[in-house]
């Protein structure tokens, strides 16, 4: 057989190659072009399920400035504040998390911790992705340092967030788990809806927000945790990016407006242990929000970009529970430790034991109508 035959001539083959390189080109370029089509609508054009953020204003030639919390970010057109959650669109500013809960729990509101507010009763508990901080030590980084829009989740609208909570019995809705400031108009709402029908709000914040947006939200909040992380401006530069100024003039605020607040300092080995700054921060809290106000000392366990320390001696925290009583602080706790220790609420003046805590579970109350039962003395606190 003469194979010769059957070749194709040389400038044929080349001319077949170059109309298949052509029409490969051609589909591969409107495909791009549709990509870049696609990604320009998405930066340029505004979802229709996002809501326009509160508390900024316009900067000129595009951008625009947050003033929801200290960082007051300028940001230019398509790109995001240092939260992650807010975006400059076509010259506004837009909230990527409103209605995107990423987390929905039914919790203990000892879980919050909130030791003096409705002792023993359901939190419905959400969180979306982002925060306003970074802290080398989140223990739900997983969700906080997420970018919003990388999450896919079903929109949830402050209706039916108000009537889920209903409907679980639970007593309050919980704004939790990530940093609330960054979901801010969502919370709002909601909270502004369930003081309508009867349930409580309350928040476990780092209290990193504006003066402003908080008085206003002060409003709907019956009580708030707030993370008091350290007691240096370097702490919480070195390890949140944050600055404590600003944090201690929110507890100030809130205090003013009346909001319940219960205080949370984990304490991380080498870091913000020392006795002077434990001592600092209790007498901070002592002289400006009262020694009434409950102080839970949490245990630090390795995490997120700490994993190379130790968890936090019992007997540190034990020793940060005596610094507090010395002082002069009525309810110091412990959490974070497996062996229950520090959870019980005692009477300062009789010194009996009102309630009686293992785990996030009230085995025993003894406080009746906001008083000692066995002495009379006024337990602060929400309680009815």
């Amino acid at each position: 057989m003469d194979v010769g035959k059957f070749l194709i001539p040389k400038k044929i083959l080349l001319t077949i190659i170059s109309v298949t390189f052509v029409i490969a080109a051609f589909f591969l370029l409107q495909k791009f072009s549709l990509n870049l089509s696609e990604s320009f609508a998405k930066d340029t054009l505004v979802p229709t399920e996002l809501k326009e953020a509160l508390y900024w204003q316009d900067a000129g030639q595009g951008k625009v400035q947050c003033f929801l919390c200290p960082r007051q970010c300028l940001i230019p057109v398509n790109q995001r504040g240092f939260c992650r959650a807010r975006k400059n669109i076509k010259g506004k500013l837009y909230c990527l998390t409103y209605g995107q809960p990423v987390a929905i729990h039914v919790d203990p509101i000892e879980k919050k911790p909130l030791f003096h507010v409705y002792p023993g009763t359901k939190s419905f508990s959400i969180a979306t992705a982002g925060c306003n901080l970074r802290c080398k030590f989140c223990q739900n980084w997983e969700i906080s340092q997420l970018d919003p829009e990388s999450v896919k989740v079903a929109f949830v609208s402050p209706q039916d967030i108000v009537k889920e909570a209903k409907e679980t019995g639970s007593k309050t809705i919980a704004f939790t788990y990530t940093e609330p400031t960054i979901f801010y108009e969502y919370m709002l709402d909601i909270a502004k809806l369930a003081k309508e029908e009867g349930i409580s709000c309350v928040m476990h914040s780092a209290g990193f927000i504006n003066e402003k947006p908080l008085r206003q939200l002060a409003k709907y909040l019956t009580a708030a945790n707030i993370d008091l992380k350290g007691f240096s401006e370097k702490y919480y530069s070195s390890f949140c990016e944050g600055s404590l100024r600003s944090v201690l003039n929110s507890l100030k605020i809130l205090k003013e407006e009346g909001v319940w607040i219960e205080i949370t300092n984990l304490i991380i080995p080498t870091a913000n242990d020392s006795d002077e700054d434990i001592y600092n921060l209790c007498l901070w809290i002592k002289d400006n929000l009262g020694p009434d106000t409950p102080v839970h000392f949490s245990r630090f366990f390795p995490m997120y970009k700490l994993l190379d320390l130790s968890p936090t001696p019992l007997k540190t925290l034990i020793l940060a529970k005596e610094i507090a009583q010395k002082i002069g602080l009525y309810y110091v706790y412990i959490g974070n430790v497996p062996e229950n220790v520090g959870e019980d609420t005692i009477c300062p003046v009789c010194l009996k034991l009102l309630i009686k805590r293992t785990g996030y579970t009230v085995l025993e109350n003894n406080i009746i109508k906001g008083k000692c039962k066995f002495c009379g003395a006024k337990i602060f606190g929400v309680w009815d």
